[in-house]
């Protein structure tokens, strides 16, 4: 059964979106991994100030659903991803990882490149999963995190806390 790691972020009723989400996923596949729920000024735009956060589940449902589950919670929430990259979002979910799946085609980008990327992404999954491997480096997401530049993506804990599911 695949080890499934999601990254969520919201700028747009950002606790109301990240509760509303993390209800779905939990009805979904069950219990969750969660970290810390994080805030970040957005990158590449202006707008206000992100709440982040890692999730981690087991399913034995095949990645295609798993995304369209996903794409889902995102369009109920007022998603629209015509305008994907340099706006404010509702909720923006996106599949960080599959257990060792590595594909990257129009269909399906596995590992995220983001991973590596953003602080934002890297510290809240390093957090709940220090020793999984990055499927295609091999490099634990903890030593990742601890090798990160960093430097201009400032995150810090959010005075936020996700209602026990």
């Amino acid at each position: 059964m695949p080890r499934v790691y999601i990254s969520l972020g919201s700028n747009i009723d950002r606790e109301k979106n990240i509760e509303i989400a993390v209800r779905e996923l939990n009805d979904s596949y069950g219990p969750l991994m969660l970290s810390t729920v994080y805030e970040s000024e957005p990158v590449g735009f202006d707008g206000d100030y992100f709440l982040n956060l890692v999730a981690g589940f087991d399913t034995d449902s095949p990645i295609e659903p798993v995304i369209t589950r996903l794409r889902a919670i995102e369009k109920a929430s007022g998603r629209d991803r015509q305008n994907n990259d340099d706006h404010s979002r509702t909720l923006d979910i996106d599949l960080l990882i599959y257990g060792d799946l590595s594909r990257h085609d129009d269909e399906i980008d596995i590992p995220r490149e983001e991973i590596g990327h953003y602080a934002f992404v890297l510290l809240p999954l390093a957090e709940i999963a220090p020793e999984h491997r990055h499927p295609e480096t091999g490099i634990p997401f903890g030593k990742m995190w601890s090798s990160f530049p960093g430097g201009e993506q400032q995150l810090w804990p959010a005075d936020f806390e996700l209602p026990v599911m």
